[in-house]
């Protein structure tokens, strides 16, 4: 009755719009539609550890010395 290849009504095994392929934030190489927007796997994995080890973090410059006129106490 139901079709097992048609997951959400989607068409082809949940397919959706077509994306437009692009570099590999990684490594450069055109992406791949199995691994949007990655080329592989591989730079997948390696974006992830980049993200849970924190190399994508923003830097913060932090200033300890207030000048006189900025105390508000």
């Amino acid at each position: 009755m139901s079709d097992s290849n048609n997951i959400g009504g989607q068409g082809k095994a949940g397919e959706g719009p077509a994306r437009r392929l692009r570099p590999c934030p990684v490594c450069a190489k055109m992406s791949t539609p199995a691994d949007h927007p990655f080329c592989s796997d591989r730079c997948a994995k390696v974006d992830l550890n980049r993200w849970l080890s924190g190399g994508y973090g923003i830097p913060v410059v932090e200033f300890d010395d207030l000048s006189e006129g900025d105390d508000q106490s």
